[in-house]
C-alpha cells in the first residue's frame, strides 16, 4: 500500500513517482516449497534433531567443486492453497475495500515444469472462480509490468522463489524495504515481520524505519480479525493503518531512507501517539 506523501529514493533524489491512491496490491508468496525447499526441509530435521538425508542426489562424482545444483519441487497440494488463499483474499479485499477484485499469476512456465504445474493449477481455480478477473504473466516481463503499471495489480500469487524477488522489487513502490510488511500464514500458526526480515547492521542505531513493522503489526490485526471474525481486532487494523497514513498526509518526520533525518523512536512515538489518541475516541 502506498501512503500521501511518502518520496521514492530514485537516481539518489527523493520524489514521488507512483501515485498513492492508484496502488494498492497484495503479493502472495508460496513459501514452503520451490528452491528453498531443501533448506527449509533441512532446518526442520535439525530442529527436531533428526539426521539430514538428502533427498536427491547432492553430488556429481568427478565434478566436485565444477556443479551444484539445486531441486525446484512444486506440488499439487501446495500450489493449491496458496493459489485458492489468493482468490479468497481477493474477494475479501473486495467486500472490505470496494477495489476491483483481480488475481495475478507470475511465473516461468514457458521453461520450467514446476511453473506449469503452478499455471495448470491456477487456470483451473480460475475457473471455479469466474466473478474474479484473472492474468497471468511470466516473471521476467511482470518485473517491467510492476514498476510501469502497477495500478493494475490487486492480487498477486507467485511461487516461492520468484515471490521472494517480486516482493523485494514491490518495495520500491512503497518507499523501499522499511515499508514493506509480511505476513507468514499456515493453518494452525502465523508470523508477521517486515519483509526484509532483520537488519543486524543497524543493531542499536536507533535509525531504521519502524514502518514495516508497525505495518505488520496491523497485518496481524487484520489477519486476526478475519480468522476469529472479531469486528474489534478489524477496527484496531483500521486505527492503526490510519494513524500511519495521517502520520504522512500531515508531513509527520521520517527516517533517512524516506529523505528525513528522524530517529526510529521518533517515527515510532509519533504513530503510538496518534494511535492512544483515536483509540480512546473509539473505546471509550
Amino acid at each position: 500500500k502506498l501512503y500521501p506523501g511518502v518520496k521514492h529514493k530514485v537516481h539518489g533524489v527523493h520524489q514521488q513517482v507512483w501515485q498513492p491512491d492508484m496502488v494498492d496490491m497484495v503479493m502472495i508468496r508460496e513459501n514452503t516449497e520451490g528452491l528453498y525447499h531443501s533448506l527449509l526441509r533441512r532446518m526442520e530435521q535439525k530442529a527436531k534433531g533428526e539426521r539430514d538425508e538428502p533427498i536427491v542426489i547432492e553430488e556429481f562424482p568427478g565434478l566436485e567443486g565444477e556443479v551444484e545444483w539445486d531441486p525446484r519441487p512444486i506440488s499439487r497440494k501446495g500450489s493449491e492453497r496458496v493459489i485458492n488463499f489468493a482468490f479468497d483474499l481477493a474477494r475479501h479485499r473486495h467486500r472490505k475495500m470496494g477495489v476491483p477484485q483481480s488475481v495475478t499469476c507470475v511465473d516461468k512456465s514457458n521453461v520450467t515444469r514446476g511453473c506449469r504445474l503452478f499455471r495448470g493449477i491456477f487456470n483451473e481455480i480460475s475457473e471455479e472462480n469466474p466473478d474474479i478477473e484473472t492474468h497471468a504473466a511470466y516473471i521476467d516481463a511482470f518485473t517491467m509490468w510492476l514498476m510501469r503499471d502497477p495500478e493494475d495489480l490487486d492480487v498477486v500469487v507467485l511461487p516461492n522463489m520468484f515471490g521472494d524477488i517480486a516482493t523485494d522489487l514491490a518495495s520500491v513502490l512503497q518507499g523501499g524495504l522499511g515499508m514493506a510488511a509480511s505476513a507468514n500464514l499456515g493453518p494452525n500458526h502465523m508470523m508477521f515481520e517486515p519483509v526484509h526480515g532483520s537488519a543486524p547492521k543497524y543493531t542499536g542505531k536507533n535509525v531504521v524505519n519502524p514502518i514495516a513493522t508497525l505495518q505488520s503489526v496491523q497485518m496481524m490485526f487484520e489477519a486476526l480479525a478475519y480468522r476469529k471474525k472479531d469486528a474489534h481486532l478489524d477496527k484496531c487494523a483500521d486505527i492503526l493503518q490510519q494513524a500511519i497514513q495521517e502520520h504522512f498526509e500531515e508531513g509527520g518526520v521520517v527516517t533517512y531512507d524516506l529523505g528525513g533525518d528522524a530517529s526510529t523512536s521518533e517515527v515510532g512515538q509519533a504513530i503510538a501517539d496518534r494511535c492512544k489518541t483515536m483509540l480512546e475516541k473509539e473505546f471509550q
